[in-house]
């Protein structure tokens, strides 16, 4: 399997442009993924950069219903004329940060005919499903971090409902895409028991050593292998890694081989 970071928060090339965001070109059991479209079209242009056609994607997923994730829903659909788009049945709700700033999804999307609206579990094939975890019970939920949702005419602490992961069954490897892990990065490793987990931690405001301590020892304690990026933040990644035996930090523009 290849993964390579098109849109990440940071870079270490003078020709890839880095941004508040997450995409990810997947290559696995034959088929090319793209794993969320970041916040513009910068994903498109590093993509081209780094030689990689999106439109011979043959799936995309959008892991949850904010900006930074699917800002570029419409371009990729520009570029690619064939790849059905999974995407969550509640990403589309009015989300927010805070009580003012709209950070969800271009609402003039709903309705486009190759989104594929995923209730809670799709399975695409033998290898490969994508997974809400919807009725799974939270104990490690680490908080909304003032991220909210409109419910009627009232914001509420956003529940994450929207957010959906990747699973995808590689010689013998579960490998688990997460876009921020809103849910709980430490509930969400227990679930799925992963061989590697790459995507966000959504830790970055957690600047406690004692509960960062708490975080890096419970995901030590199991067999994954971790390449984070994003929401993880980079102090509690360097925090993270001087205390994990597993721990790697995906760039844009780097590649990673499983």
């Amino acid at each position: 399997m290849k993964i390579i970071s098109l849109t990440e928060n940071t870079t270490k090339k003078d020709n890839i442009t880095a941004e508040h965001g997450l995409s990810l070109y997947i290559e696995a059991n034959g088929q090319k993924i793209l794993f969320d479209m970041g916040q513009t079209d910068s994903f498109y242009k590093n993509a081209l950069t780094l030689g990689i056609d999106l439109s011979e994607i043959d799936i995309a997923i959008l892991s949850h219903g904010h900006y930074d994730h699917g800002g570029g829903l419409k371009q990729f659909l520009e570029i690619n004329k064939k790849a059905p788009v999974y995407i969550n049945a509640k990403a589309f709700e009015p989300h927010f940060n805070g009580t003012e700033k709209y950070i969800g999804l271009d609402i003039t999307l709903k309705d486009s005919s190759r989104l594929v609206y995923v209730e809670n579990d799709k399975i695409i094939d033998t290898y490969m499903g994508i997974f809400s975890c919807n009725d799974r019970e939270r104990p490690d939920f680490l908080g909304s971090f003032g991220l909210t949702k409109r419910v009627g005419n009232e914001l509420v602490p956003d529940d994450f409902t929207h957010e959906q992961y990747l699973l995808i069954e590689e010689n013998g490897k579960r490998i688990l895409i997460s876009g921020c892990s809103h849910k709980g990065i430490l509930d969400i490793v227990n679930w799925f028991e992963p061989d590697y987990l790459v995507g966000g931690f959504h830790i970055s405001k957690i600047n406690s050593e004692c509960e960062l301590d708490r975080i890096a020892s419970a995901l030590d304690s199991h067999k994954a292998h971790y390449y984070t990026c994003h929401c993880t933040g980079q102090a509690q990644y360097e925090y993270l890694k001087t205390r994990m035996k597993y721990l790697e930090y995906l760039s844009c523009g780097e590649e990673i081989n499983i």
